[in-house]
């Protein structure tokens, strides 16, 4: 269940942030400043690449990898040519999770680590295996770790993580919103280098404005009633989400979202693309999910009952409403099945300052129902 009240108690939300989620989606705007400049001084100005690597390859463990690759691929248009390397493994853990490169995989290919620990032995060998193939090496992660030395021993660049001291108190979650802009930031300044996005400087600092924006928007001190993060937490409390997007920007946001609540909240949610999700979802409202089903006797005593769990549709957008849309289909949807329905929509800007916006707001919403609901 959720505690509403403690939506409204920044003091009550401090005590219950033991893994700094709040903070780190508070401070996500500093956060991007601070791995901006970690690239710079680990020598990514200096860098004067031949041209775009044949394929950029991503590894990492977990959410944080698979959100950085996800977005990555989305930022650089059709035709991409990013590819996530999945591990395997017996277990998710450092020392049981394995990376291979492709066969293909050589000198003309970039690949990129990105990881919040650093200390995962396959991800060392892969560095080593990618120099002996001629591929170039890029690695984000916390300085001082075995990642660190073996992208150095493969004549790679290495660029420290951005992290806090309170980083340290808890184990990082790979679905904080601290780690996801620490492990992306430099990674973004990187592929503008070499030509597959725009994400210079200015964009950057673009980036870490829109997320200030959305932290004063969203912060614990501001009124649930005013508070879109708040808000929507509120709304997903008894709730089953079921997270559509629009553009390009918002699949990905959706999809981090969806994770941020299972890691994060505990909560499962389901994520579809429009107009896609009209016809892949259109049965699941219909049926006991829906608002208005009810399978038992309505005259029967609900004091000592859990409430049923309901679908609650989340669209998310990245397009202005007068374009080509599917979202009035989707509103028709929901509300023929008595299925509420909440939307947003960025501000305008840039791809990735939309797509900065999306994720502030979404990140903030899964930290409040986190913290709200005792996960």
């Amino acid at each position: 269940m959720l505690d509403e009240s403690l939506l409204d108690a920044p003091e009550g939300l401090a005590e219950a942030d033991r893994r700094g989620l709040l903070r780190g989606a508070a401070e996500a705007g500093a956060r991007v400043r601070t791995a901006a400049r970690h690239a710079i001084e680990a020598g990514l100005r200096d860098l004067k690449p031949d041209g775009r690597p044949r394929a950029v390859l991503i590894a990492g463990p977990g959410a944080a990898a698979t959100h950085t690759a996800d977005f990555i691929s989305s930022l650089a248009g059709p035709g991409s040519p990013v590819t996530r390397l999945a591990p395997t493994g017996v277990a998710p853990a450092a020392g049981a999770l394995r990376w291979e490169l492709p066969g293909w995989a050589g000198s003309v290919d970039l690949l990129l680590i990105a990881t919040p620990d650093g200390t995962e032995p396959s991800l060392s060998m892969l560095a080593e295996q990618a120099y002996r193939r001629g591929a170039t090496v890029v690695a984000v992660a916390p300085a001082g770790t075995p990642l660190a030395e073996a992208t150095a021993g493969a004549h790679g660049l290495f660029v420290p993580m951005a992290t806090t001291p309170y980083d340290q108190e808890e184990p990082l979650a790979a679905s904080s919103p601290g780690v996801f802009w620490a492990l992306l930031t430099p990674l973004l300044a990187l592929l503008d280098r070499v030509g597959l996005l725009t994400a210079g400087p200015d964009a950057l600092e673009k980036i870490a404005d829109r997320l200030d924006h959305i932290a004063e928007r969203c912060g614990p001190a501001i009124a649930t009633y005013s508070n879109p993060a708040k808000t929507l937490a509120a709304e997903l409390a008894d709730a089953l989400p079921v997270i559509w997007t629009e553009g390009s920007s918002a699949g990905p946001a959706g999809r981090r979202f969806s994770a941020a609540l299972a890691e994060l909240a505990g909560r499962p949610a389901l994520v579809a693309e429009l107009p896609e999700a009209l016809a892949a979802h259109s049965a699941l409202l219909a049926g006991p999910l829906a608002a208005s089903a009810d399978p038992e006797d309505f005259f029967r005593d609900r004091v000592e009952e859990t409430p049923a769990l309901h679908a609650h549709v989340v669209l998310l957008r990245d397009r202005p409403s007068g374009g080509l849309t599917a979202a009035p289909g989707a509103r028709d949807l929901a509300l023929s099945h008595d299925t509420p329905i909440s939307e947003l929509e960025p501000e305008e800007g840039g791809d990735l300052e939309t797509l900065a916006e999306l994720i502030a707001i979404t990140d903030f919403a899964a930290v409040y129902l986190a913290l709200a609901s005792g996960a």
